[in-house]
């Protein structure tokens, strides 16, 4: 039986949107541009927390060598740049690949010089060969829609040693060829499948990677606790044992409840090597 290409998308087979055209990428980026913000950080800006510094600690910045400095730090689609903070006293200088015009104003990131740069629509990455000490990528890529070729230029500008952080949904979040609530219009996770294979084709070496955000943890908490739960490093850890145990039960397009218990994303600590 022929399988249809939507098919393969929602099978997790291939990633929607990585074979796209530059016109494409293009409408795809103006879809994109503001929307994170104007869904989220603008609403509520004078209260917005990041919530995520235990989650990026436990499944991030722990894997970093001990108290070795940074000298120079590239954030994609950090926003605030308030990931940075953990780090911040390892950090020299930070710069932030940002579409949105909301953060144009800010010059630092906990007392570190920082400088944001609009993002390339084609997905270039306008620096020299080896220029970061380290990447981040915090559920940024599913925003992006050729993500290999973005991976290969983060690996391009990361010095041999350096750091690439990565943590994204491995999940379709529902079928975007339609509207859905809480989703910008174009973000749609990227198959675990797809991701072991882009990378394996790098000279990145996966250090750790571990599931995160169960959803008895991720909704759970907030919905019936009021709290953010990976600002806690006792529900970050309690998320990394369940995301482990239903691990397994991992499909790409969740069509029901059964299926939704598992992990909804991945994290990866990957090392250039030399």
């Amino acid at each position: 039986m022929k399988t249809s290409k939507e098919d393969r998308f929602f099978s997790g087979e291939v990633l929607y949107g990585d074979d796209f055209t530059l016109p494409q990428i293009e409408e795809w980026y103006r879809d994109e541009q503001e929307a994170f913000t104007n869904l989220y950080v603008r609403p509520q800006q004078e209260t917005y927390r990041y919530p995520y510094h235990a989650l990026d600690i436990y499944h991030a910045y722990r894997h970093l060598p001990p108290n070795i400095p940074i000298g120079h730090a590239l954030g994609i689609g950090s926003a605030t740049g308030d990931e940075f903070l953990p780090i911040s006293n390892l950090l020299q200088q930070i710069t932030i690949l940002e579409p949105s015009s909301l953060y144009e104003t800010q010059h630092n990131i906990g007392g570190i010089p920082a400088r944001w740069v609009k993002p390339e629509v084609s997905g270039d990455i306008l620096f020299p060969d080896q220029t970061f000490d380290l990447i981040t990528c915090f559920s940024v890529l599913h925003h992006i829609p050729n993500v290999s070729f973005v991976i290969e230029e983060c690996e391009r500008v990361l010095k041999p040693g350096g750091f690439l952080l990565i943590r994204e949904p491995i999940t379709s979040m529902g079928d975007w060829r339609f509207p859905r609530k809480g989703v910008t219009k174009r973000e749609r996770g990227i198959p675990l499948k797809y991701f072991h294979e882009v990378l394996s084709k790098t000279g990145l070496r996966i250090v750790y990677t571990h599931p995160c955000n169960f959803p008895l943890i991720e909704v759970g908490v907030r919905k019936f606790l009021g709290a953010l739960p990976y600002r806690s490093m006792f529900w970050t850890r309690l998320d990394a044992i369940l995301s482990k145990i239903f691990f397994s039960n991992y499909h790409y397009h969740r069509t029901n409840l059964i299926q939704k218990l598992a992990p909804r994303t991945i994290c990866f600590a990957l090392l250039k090597t030399p």
